[in-house]
């Protein structure tokens, strides 16, 4: 099965059907998070993941459960849920991709079948999602639920097209990730929370997105692009996701995802820390996350960036942290937090320019 070479490096970021939410749990968003992360074990445990095919896909699964678990735990509420989101994805997709029998046995026909079922489910979701009202919830919540919304159909799409190209069973593993992925945003939509009074202004962030492509494309020349290529990858579909959400008015998602792109960006030349730098990054990710815990307003998607610096600095095993986490903290202190406030201004104008232009149209697949 060639399969699992095609899953996109960006997307280990799934469910196992439709989400079930104890009743029990209901009472708070952490409650929540946590009593669906023990659904999830619990499914693994009743029905593990055996098929063979899919044997590289169990680890991840597992190694995200428990990072998400983690999470939770350190009370790292919007970190424990994009990382529940990981999972969710992944997971779907798997339990997808092993229910093949019936592909297998009828082919393209019944791949189109259960592929028109989920595009109708998952249309009407979207449809549902555009409407939703985000009155009381922190933004970094409705910026995971837009996130993982504005990825559900083109995830839906390429499984198709994988169907079409290269067999009815090479697109169930992506028909399962489309799937978890609305499952996971209205998953999100169904959390009891009451935010902060937020600042946030919804407005496009194309000007902001057109300069880091630029920036992106003339950053792509040899070695680095050759050496660094994953990280240009993950970059430019990050790039791609902002500018769908952007497009589509998902514009809290959009900030969320050209956030993480800046991350990208700025680790492709970050250096790497001694230990007097090392200390000082430590005490400043502290003062900053305790500055925004204190704070009157809603930034919580800076907060979700935070709980990422804390988590590369503090393991809960005591390990100590690897350089590129280093790196990766320095980045957001020093690149994603003023990246982020100055979104909060209005837009710039969009480049424009003289002359002659050719247009180029450039085909991928989704995040990639």
């Amino acid at each position: 099965m060639k399969l699992l070479r095609k899953i996109p490096l960006i997307l280990a970021i799934g469910s196992l059907g439709s989400l079930a939410f104890p009743a029990a749990a209901q009472n708070s968003a952490p409650a929540q998070i946590k009593a669906e992360i023990a659904r999830l074990e619990q499914s693994l445990n009743d029905k593990p993941i055996s098929d063979p095919d899919l044997k590289s896909i169990l680890p991840m699964i597992t190694d995200a459960l428990r990072s998400t678990r983690e999470a939770a735990n350190a009370g790292q509420l919007y970190l424990s849920l994009e990382k529940l989101g990981q999972v969710e994805d992944l997971l779907q997709g798997a339990r997808s991709a092993a229910d093949r029998a019936e592909v297998e046995r009828e082919g393209l026909p019944a791949f189109e079948s259960r592929w028109g079922k989920a595009s109708l489910r998952l249309t009407a979701l979207d449809k549902d999602a555009h409407a939703r009202e985000w009155i009381d919830s922190p933004v970094a919540i409705r910026a995971l639920a837009e996130a993982a919304q504005g990825r559900a159909i083109p995830l839906l799409e390429g499984g198709r097209g994988f169907a079409t190209a290269t067999g009815p069973k090479d697109g169930l593993f992506y028909v399962g990730q489309a799937e978890g992925e609305a499952d996971f945003a209205t998953f999100c939509a169904s959390l009891r929370t009451e935010g902060k009074p937020s600042s946030f202004v919804p407005r496009s962030l194309l000007p902001e997105l057109q300069a880091l492509q630029e920036k992106t494309n003339a950053a792509f020349q040899p070695p680095k692009s050759i050496d660094l290529h994953p990280r240009f990858i993950a970059l430019n579909s990050q790039i791609k996701l902002a500018q769908e959400l952007d497009a589509s008015r998902f514009y809290a998602g959009a900030l969320y995802a050209y956030l993480d792109a800046v991350r990208h960006y700025r680790m492709l030349d970050a250096p790497p820390l001694d230990a007097s730098r090392q200390d000082q990054v430590r005490k400043d990710v502290a003062k900053l996350t305790k500055d925004l815990a204190a704070s009157s307003g809603d930034n919580s998607i800076l907060q979700l960036f935070l709980e990422r610096a804390s988590s590369y600095i503090a393991h809960p095993d005591g390990s100590a942290p690897s350089a590129d986490e280093w790196r990766g903290a320095l980045v957001i202190l020093n690149q994603v937090v003023p990246a982020y406030y100055a979104a909060q201004k209005p837009a710039t104008p969009l480049t424009t320019r003289s002359g002659k232009t050719v247009d180029i149209t450039l085909i991928r697949w989704p995040y990639t």
